[in-house]
């Protein structure tokens, strides 16, 4: 599906959830069909979602030890997002941060704009399958958590997020030129994209890891 045909869609799913009040929560947005790889397991189920208008960020760096000897190439150093709900109200952030249930890993990191739960991700699979991902597009992804925050007055919205999936990606793509020699070192470059990021939770009597 071309990036036309993703914004028409997601303009008639909101569409309809504003004119049917009560039928679905204001954040609902409905994951498209993934590669089997992407799917999260049994036991699962969909508990928040949003969608991210933001950057991906890249720096220019200089990698002493490529495969042919010393390589000048963009480097991803995170994300820079705003998550809404399907009506257009802001649920999320997203950037990168540490993550103290790694001794300060650097990862992926969504927090909760209500509640300031938070939780840290990291990817276990990766799509860039053409018959699902734009080919101007950054992968889809299917993330595990690799940590959780509950807020300071004990809310819990993400921290009890076990999977999530990076999907209907447009943009984000380092850019294709600009970092080749020396002189661009240390150059950084924040490429727009959006993304629908999906949540899920063990179902009743699943344990969380």
């Amino acid at each position: 599906m071309n990036r036309k045909n993703r914004r028409a869609v997601r303009r008639a799913l909101l569409g309809l959830m504003l004119t049917g009040a009560g039928a679905a929560p204001v954040w609902a947005l409905t994951p498209p069909p993934v590669p089997t790889d992407l799917q999260v397991p049994a036991g699962f189920r969909l508990h928040l979602a949003g969608h991210a208008v933001g950057t991906q960020n890249y720096v220019c760096t200089l990698n002493p030890s490529g495969p042919s000897g010393p390589e000048i190439g963009w480097a991803l150093y995170g994300p820079q997002a705003t998550l809404v709900s399907a009506d257009g109200q802001q649920v999320m952030t997203h950037f990168l941060s540490p993550n103290p249930e790694e001794a300060g890993t650097p990862r992926p990191t969504w927090l909760h704009s209500r509640d300031s739960s938070r939780v840290w991700a990291k990817p276990v699979a990766t799509s860039t399958d053409p018959a699902y991902v734009a080919a101007d597009a950054i992968p889809w992804l299917k993330l595990e958590t690799a940590g959780r925050a509950a807020g300071p007055k004990r809310g819990r919205r993400l921290a009890s997020t076990a999977y999530l999936q990076r999907l209907n990606t447009v943009g984000g793509k380092a850019p294709a030129s600009g970092c080749a020699d020396d002189a661009d070192v240390g150059k950084r470059a924040l490429v727009p994209y959006e993304a629908d990021y999906f949540f899920y939770r063990a179902i009743q009597g699943q344990q969380l890891d």
